[in-house]
C-alpha cells in the first residue's frame, strides 16, 4: 500500500506518471518540468532525495513535491473520492447511491 494518496502527474513533454511514494516522487523528478531551475522545483528535488536517505520527514518532501507541480500546473486535479461522494448522498437525505 502507498504512504500517499495518489497524485497524477502530466509532464511538459506530454507524458503522465502515477506518484505515491517517495519513490515515485524522485523518479518523477527526473521527467519533464516546465522549471526545473525553480527555487520550488530545486527545495522539492532537495527534500525528496533528503528523505530517501532518512533525514527528512516524507510527508515534508512529498508536500513540497505535491507543491511545486501544483505551482507548475502538472497536477492533475481530482475530483472528489467516491466515499466522500455516498457521503454527500447520505448526508443530503438522498439515501445511499445504488
Amino acid at each position: 500500500m502507498s504512504r500517499f494518496l495518489p497524485l497524477t502527474v502530466h509532464f511538459a513533454n506530454g507524458g503522465k506518471m502515477v506518484v505515491s511514494s517517495i519513490a515515485d516522487a524522485k523518479k518523477a523528478l527526473g521527467g519533464t518540468w516546465k522549471s526545473k531551475d525553480s527555487a520550488a522545483y530545486l527545495k522539492a528535488a532537495r527534500l525528496v532525495d533528503d528523505a530517501t536517505k532518512g533525514i527528512c520527514r516524507p510527508a515534508i518532501a512529498f508536500a513540497a513535491f505535491k507543491k511545486v507541480a501544483t505551482e507548475q500546473g502538472l497536477l492533475e486535479q481530482a475530483g472528489p473520492s467516491a466515499a466522500l461522494s455516498m457521503f454527500d448522498q447520505i448526508t443530503s437525505g438522498k439515501g445511499p447511491p445504488k
